[in-house]
């Protein structure tokens, strides 16, 4: 029989390592386990030289211990492998762990999870990227890129800022972005689709749908659809800011009941609120515009391909949410 044994990539500044060793050690003895392998993240590659290590040593599963621009580094590396990853969120905005209904707030249950947990297939985004020279690059996302107020957001705000303020550090660049409300001009095409021109201060293409704090950003996003979700801010002044926190409040608290749902699928459109479906999403900037993947800032691009790989990793989640 195979030997069972896990890899632990790990984020030392996010994590609390002696705390996750015990709660690793105490599963792999229930488990019948071999001991795991560790591997430290980098700040020079973001963690893909470890997830490459951990990756040769041939693991029964990849647990990833930070936040979510660690778990989408690992993601690049095994995706496609076949080899399952599990969470153990340790970041701000722990977005994908929070998609999935996974523990937050406690090792011991996020590291039981990944040992005795189903598995699960989601899908992967991938963002074919191009700056103004011309130069390309491709990364994966599993929860969302976004350019404008993402980017702004994942470009403006420090580690230690996050680190001491969670998700409140982000509340000074919204604030800074939403009173500028500059817009800019982009061409974009879904799929086949006509190519179309709008101004937009923010746009959005998602694997998953729910933010921080629960907001519902974008309520048709599955993360094992098939599918990415557009959605973009069209807001003009106040007003139509106020419009979409208004909307988006409203899809948090409709989404906790099938009659909320029932009630808000019968709501007018928001024009401030534009969205889209499909398998590809093509834009073109006038002027080059950043964008982030995760929350991690990819800087500036004037073309933006992004396209969805359907059940390409694997992800351990709760036995009875599979």
């Amino acid at each position: 029989m195979r030997t069972q044994r896990a890899a632990v990539v790990y984020n030392p500044v996010k994590v609390r390592l002696d705390r996750v060793r015990r709660a690793v050690g105490e599963q792999e003895r229930a488990h019948g386990w071999e001991s795991s392998r560790w591997y430290e993240t980098s700040s020079e590659d973001s963690g893909v030289r470890a997830a490459e290590d951990a990756l040769a040593g041939d693991p029964t599963l990849v647990i990833v211990a930070g936040g979510d621009g660690t778990v989408r580094t690992v993601a690049e590396v095994v995706h496609g492998t076949g080899a399952p990853m599990a969470l153990l969120p340790a970041g701000t905005g722990n977005l994908l762990a929070r998609n999935l209904g996974l523990p937050l707030n406690d090792v011991d249950d996020a590291v039981a999870t990944a040992f005795s947990g189903a598995t699960r297939a989601i899908d992967v985004g991938v963002a074919e990227l191009e700056n103004e020279t011309g130069e390309r690059r491709t990364h994966l996302f599993l929860v969302m890129a976004g350019i404008g107020l993402d980017a702004e957001m994942a470009e403006n705000t420090t580690a230690l800022a996050k680190k001491r303020l969670g998700w409140m550090a982000y509340v000074a660049p919204i604030a800074r972005s939403v009173i500028a409300n500059r817009l800019f001009h982009l061409d974009y095409r879904v799929d086949a689709g006509h190519v179309r021109s709008t101004r937009a201060h923010t746009v959005i293409v998602g694997n998953c749908g729910t933010l921080t704090g629960n907001m519902l950003l974008i309520p048709n996003a599955k993360v094992d659809d098939g599918l990415l979700d557009v959605v973009m801010f069209r807001p003009k002044g106040r007003l139509g800011w106020a419009g979409i926190g208004t909307r988006l409040t409203l899809h948090g608290l409709a989404s906790r009941s099938r009659f909320g749902r029932n009630v808000l699928g019968l709501a007018p459109d928001l024009k401030a609120l534009g969205y889209a479906q499909g398998t590809r999403f093509d834009a073109r900037f006038d002027t080059p515009r950043g964008i982030e993947l995760d929350g991690d800032g990819f800087g500036l691009v004037t073309r933006a391909r992004i396209t969805v790989r359907a059940a390409a990793l694997d992800i351990c989640t709760r036995a009875d949410a599979a």
